[in-house]
């Protein structure tokens, strides 16, 4: 099962991811979420947060120094050294694969890339968000017929959660009652 969670910027995928994990507690999860760093109303970078726990930089605000996304500076050496190894089955195993996200900054990571195409190569599940938004890259993932795309939106952001991890356990694990 690869389930690909896109929208809108803001409109709360990660937010579903984190929601949708909290209830899969009986399965081993691997991967990564980013999230936005801010100092009072401004935002100042993205976090990149592994499920066992491991936080780094991903993006800053470093005006001038490349590679950059908008005004963010990211950090490609230490987001590789968070994300990669959190999304290899060699080195963490798991049920799940959590990639939050498949956007312009992570795939400014030519090793992030061909990890991801590794990962998808091999039969392992994945719950990941995308950029609604893209080219070349992006609409490759999202052109695959092995993977269902899924719009976050305002209406079905609250319900998702519930409905994704009924599906993860009861489609992947038969443990689900859904």
């Amino acid at each position: 099962m690869r389930l690909l969670l896109t929208g809108l910027p803001g409109i709360g995928k990660t937010t579903v991811i984190r929601a949708t994990l909290e209830n899969l507690s009986d399965i081993r999860c691997a991967g990564f979420y980013t999230e936005e760093k801010r100092h009072g109303r401004q935002r100042t970078g993205f976090r990149i947060i592994t499920l066992d726990g491991q936080e780094g930089t991903l993006a800053s605000l470093d005006l001038g120094k490349p590679p950059t996304v908008g005004q963010y500076t990211v950090h490609i050496e230490e987001f590789e050294r968070l994300a990669l190894p959190s999304i290899d089955p060699e080195i963490t195993p798991a049920d799940l694969y959590v990639v939050d996200e498949i956007g312009k900054m992570e795939l400014l990571s030519r090793r992030f890339r061909d990890k991801l195409v590794d990962l998808l190569a091999r039969p392992v599940n994945l719950l990941a968000t995308i950029a609604k938004k893209g080219k070349g890259f992006i609409e490759q993932i999202k052109g695959r017929n092995d993977i269902e795309l899924i719009e976050v939106t305002r209406e079905n952001r609250d319900q998702l959660p519930d409905q994704l991890a009924a599906r993860i356990l009861q489609e992947s694990w038969g443990k689900g009652s859904a």
